[in-house]
């Protein structure tokens, strides 16, 4: 029994579909979107399904519309463009008149960050806006997608078509100790590094990590005598110990980052680490659902202001 009932095409598609008409490929349709090659090519094997037309055919080494395509192209350009238009923030939107609650999910060392100056800029520009923070405990890409939380901010390692992602800055690693520390006394070596007893930080209970990694190149080896999921329980804990830390900071030559707010706060001293280890990087990721939401983009503007401190990023 057939059903007469329309198929429903979603935003998402309708964007997807102008993208490939107009590229009439899926590499470059892909790259329009910021998404990856499989994703889109997934992407158009549902709109053939939904539109019971395959819309783009191979000739030779391009892809060329069908009639259907041709004909749809005009459309789901106008399309497109209402919905750009419908999605666009207001001019008119005020800070002031905002009256929300945000949830974002970060990092404890995140999270103590940008609290302090998330809740400065709220009094000053919106006093209605409130924040939740969540620690790292819910799959952000579905999170996001769900409405469960409304940014991620952190080391962003999943890789999702519909979620957007922006760097904010670039970190390095640092070991921290307490002031006095026998690695205090003259320069730090690896070796020395190697000798201490270390505190690690893993949310999954693991051992090692890149300094090991590097360490190993050079025969050496550390001894992690405790794993904490805290960076802050982390910190604290080499700060009332002889135990090293690895913690992340700005890096030479550039304006303090509010991440190493709570090393100082604690007292620790920063060593410069003599190894090459992979830079950390910042972002944050939000579903694109929000993103020509006023308020939403109050929001992203303000960590952006936060964690890029003193420079004020607009958009």
């Amino acid at each position: 029994m057939s059903s007469s009932a329309e198929p429903v095409i979603d935003a998402n598609l309708a964007v997807a579909l102008d993208a490939l008409l107009t590229e009439q490929s899926v590499t470059r349709a892909a790259a329009r979107l910021h998404t990856s090659p499989a994703a889109m090519s997934r992407t158009l094997a549902r709109l053939r399904r939904i539109l019971q037309d395959p819309l783009l055919v191979r000739a030779g080494q391009a892809m060329v519309p069908t009639p259907r395509a041709q004909a749809l192209r005009e459309e789901t350009a106008a399309v497109v463009r209402r919905l750009g238009a419908l999605l666009s923030p207001g001019a008119g939107v005020d800070p002031a008149d905002l009256r929300s609650t945000f949830t974002l999910q970060a990092a404890d060392l995140v999270g103590a960050a940008l609290a302090p100056g998330m809740l400065r800029l709220a009094r000053q520009e919106a006093p209605g806006i409130s924040f939740r923070f969540r620690a790292e405990e819910l799959e952000a890409g579905s999170a996001l997608r769900d409405g469960r939380i409304d940014l991620e901010i952190g080391s962003i390692d999943h890789v999702d078509p519909e979620t957007r992602i922006e760097e904010l800055v670039t970190l390095r690693m640092a070991a921290a100790v307490r002031p006095g520390h026998p690695l205090t006394e003259g320069a730090l070596t690896p070796e020395g590094l190697a000798a201490a007893d270390h505190v690690a930080v893993s949310r999954r209970g693991r051992f090692t990590g890149p300094l090991d990694a590097a360490l190993a190149e050079r025969n050496l080896r550390r001894r992690v005598t405790a794993v904490l999921p805290s960076h802050l329980a982390a910190m604290t804990l080499a700060a009332r110990s002889d135990l090293v830390c690895l913690v992340p900071t700005a890096p030479p030559g550039s304006a303090p980052s509010p991440l190493t707010d709570a090393a100082d706060a604690l007292g620790l001293r920063l060593l410069d680490i003599p190894l090459p280890l992979p830079p950390l990087t910042i972002g944050m990721a939000w579903h694109p659902r929000h993103a020509a939401d006023g308020g939403h983009h109050w929001l992203r503007n303000a960590v952006r202001r936060t964690l890029q401190a003193p420079a004020d990023a607009a958009g």
